[in-house]
Protein backbone atom coordinates (compact mmCIF):
# COMPACT_ATOMS: atom_id res chain seq x y z
CA UNK A 1 0.00 0.00 0.00
CA UNK A 2 2.75 2.47 0.91
CA UNK A 3 4.62 1.49 -2.25
CA UNK A 4 1.53 2.28 -4.35
CA UNK A 5 1.11 5.67 -2.66
CA UNK A 6 4.75 6.54 -3.27
CA UNK A 7 4.57 5.50 -6.92
CA UNK A 8 1.39 7.53 -7.47
CA UNK A 9 2.98 10.52 -5.72
CA UNK A 10 6.04 10.23 -7.97
CA UNK A 11 3.81 9.93 -11.05
CA UNK A 12 1.92 13.09 -10.10
CA UNK A 13 5.17 14.92 -9.31
CA UNK A 14 6.68 14.01 -12.68
CA UNK A 15 3.44 15.06 -14.39
CA UNK A 16 3.55 18.44 -12.64
CA UNK A 17 7.15 18.90 -13.79
CA UNK A 18 6.17 18.04 -17.38
CA UNK A 19 3.02 20.22 -17.44
CA UNK A 20 4.84 23.40 -18.58
CA UNK A 21 5.89 21.56 -21.76
CA UNK A 22 2.32 20.44 -22.47
CA UNK A 23 0.17 23.34 -21.27
CA UNK A 24 1.17 26.88 -22.23
CA UNK A 25 0.57 29.15 -19.26
CA UNK A 26 1.81 26.76 -16.58
CA UNK A 27 5.33 27.13 -15.23
CA UNK A 28 7.40 25.37 -12.58
CA UNK A 29 10.61 27.15 -11.59
CA UNK A 30 12.44 24.34 -9.77
CA UNK A 31 12.01 20.60 -9.41
CA UNK A 32 11.54 21.09 -5.68
CA UNK A 33 8.59 23.35 -6.46
CA UNK A 34 7.01 20.45 -8.34
CA UNK A 35 7.43 18.20 -5.32
CA UNK A 36 5.91 20.85 -3.04
CA UNK A 37 2.97 21.31 -5.44
CA UNK A 38 2.35 17.55 -5.42
CA UNK A 39 2.35 17.56 -1.61
CA UNK A 40 0.05 20.59 -1.41
CA UNK A 41 -2.26 19.05 -4.00
CA UNK A 42 -2.35 15.84 -1.97
CA UNK A 43 -3.37 17.71 1.17
CA UNK A 44 -5.98 19.73 -0.73
CA UNK A 45 -7.39 16.50 -2.17
CA UNK A 46 -7.64 15.00 1.31
CA UNK A 47 -9.12 17.96 3.17
CA UNK A 48 -10.76 20.39 0.74
CA UNK A 49 -11.94 18.20 -2.14
CA UNK A 50 -14.59 16.30 -0.13
CA UNK A 51 -16.14 19.59 0.98
CA UNK A 52 -16.12 20.93 -2.57
CA UNK A 53 -17.62 17.70 -3.92
CA UNK A 54 -20.43 17.80 -1.37
CA UNK A 55 -21.14 21.50 -1.95
CA UNK A 56 -21.25 21.00 -5.72
CA UNK A 57 -23.32 17.81 -5.72
CA UNK A 58 -26.27 19.33 -7.63
CA UNK A 59 -23.92 20.68 -10.32
CA UNK A 60 -22.08 17.38 -10.57
CA UNK A 61 -25.38 15.54 -11.00
CA UNK A 62 -26.60 18.06 -13.56
CA UNK A 63 -23.40 17.80 -15.61
CA UNK A 64 -23.12 14.02 -15.17
CA UNK A 65 -19.90 14.39 -13.21
CA UNK A 66 -18.10 16.76 -15.57
CA UNK A 67 -18.12 19.49 -12.92
CA UNK A 68 -15.52 17.38 -11.11
CA UNK A 69 -13.04 18.65 -13.72
CA UNK A 70 -13.74 22.19 -12.54
CA UNK A 71 -13.19 21.11 -8.93
CA UNK A 72 -9.84 19.54 -9.83
CA UNK A 73 -8.89 22.69 -11.74
CA UNK A 74 -9.81 24.82 -8.74
CA UNK A 75 -7.64 22.67 -6.48
CA UNK A 76 -4.71 23.00 -8.87
CA UNK A 77 -5.33 26.77 -9.03
CA UNK A 78 -5.29 26.96 -5.21
CA UNK A 79 -2.05 24.96 -5.14
CA UNK A 80 -0.55 27.46 -7.60
CA UNK A 81 -1.52 30.32 -5.30
CA UNK A 82 0.07 28.60 -2.30
CA UNK A 83 3.41 27.63 -3.92
CA UNK A 84 5.60 30.49 -5.12
CA UNK A 85 7.53 28.65 -7.84
CA UNK A 86 4.40 27.28 -9.55
CA UNK A 87 2.30 29.64 -11.66
CA UNK A 88 -0.78 29.20 -13.80
CA UNK A 89 -1.82 31.94 -16.23
CA UNK A 90 -5.57 31.33 -16.02
CA UNK A 91 -8.31 29.00 -14.91
CA UNK A 92 -8.66 27.20 -18.27
CA UNK A 93 -4.99 26.24 -18.03
CA UNK A 94 -5.61 24.97 -14.49
CA UNK A 95 -8.50 22.78 -15.67
CA UNK A 96 -6.46 21.41 -18.58
CA UNK A 97 -3.52 20.72 -16.27
CA UNK A 98 -5.84 19.03 -13.78
CA UNK A 99 -7.23 16.80 -16.55
CA UNK A 100 -3.70 15.68 -17.41
CA UNK A 101 -2.80 15.06 -13.75
CA UNK A 102 -6.04 13.15 -13.18
CA UNK A 103 -5.43 11.00 -16.26
CA UNK A 104 -1.90 10.10 -15.17
CA UNK A 105 -3.12 9.39 -11.64
CA UNK A 106 -5.88 7.17 -13.02
CA UNK A 107 -3.44 5.14 -15.10
CA UNK A 108 -1.07 4.83 -12.14
CA UNK A 109 -3.96 3.64 -9.98
CA UNK A 110 -5.08 1.12 -12.62
CA UNK A 111 -1.54 -0.10 -13.14
CA UNK A 112 -0.99 -0.58 -9.41
CA UNK A 113 -4.45 -2.00 -8.79
CA UNK A 114 -5.09 0.49 -5.99
CA UNK A 115 -8.29 1.93 -4.64
CA UNK A 116 -9.89 5.05 -5.93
Amino acid sequence: MIKAIIIRFLAVTVTILILPYIVPGISVELATDGVVVALVLGFLNIFLKPVMRLASLPLRLLTLGLFSLVINGALLWIAAKLVDGFTIAGFPEAVFGAIIISTVSLFARLFLGGKR
